[in-house]
């Protein structure tokens, strides 16, 4: 069950970077070219936010049938923090993850109330970068490659 968990959350992990770069990137070119925000461009950050929160639950399943896990109570938390991989896996990277989203969820729900074109791209682009810097920051890249 771990293995096929671990797998889907990699795999789906390709799909998240894609789609919040993309609705980035999206948001920044038409902020600066300063086009109308559209039903696509609505799709684009709501697909973000939906990736993002599938993301995390199967990321929170992972994250508790881990072997991982364990090494709360066999080791305590002094040795998972002098441990730099139990350190990524059960600290760093659940956490900067929890606040990527945060981030995500954030910037969608306070474009929703801006009423002007700029001003919705212009808080999709912030939020949104902010997440995906702390994303690209705290992805276990010698896992993915």
């Amino acid at each position: 069950m771990y293995t096929a968990i671990q797998i889907l959350h990699s795999y789906w992990a390709y799909l998240v970077l894609l789609i919040v770069i993309l609705a980035t990137f999206n948001a920044i070119v038409k902020l600066t070219t300063k086009q109308p925000f559209v039903a696509h461009d609505f799709r684009i950050s709501l697909f973000a936010l939906i990736v993002m929160h599938l993301q995390l639950l199967i990321g929170l399943v992972l994250y508790f049938v881990s072997p991982y896990f364990s090494a709360f109570s066999d080791e305590g938390m002094s040795s998972i923090m002098k441990n730099e991989t139990l350190r990524l896996y059960l600290i760093e990277h659940p956490i900067t993850m929890i606040l990527v989203i945060v981030f995500v969820t954030i910037g969608y729900s306070k474009h929703k109330k801006k009423l002007s074109s700029n001003k919705k791209f212009k808080t999709i682009s912030i939020f949104y970068t902010i997440a995906l810097l702390l994303l690209l920051s705290r992805i276990p890249w010698q896992a993915w490659f």
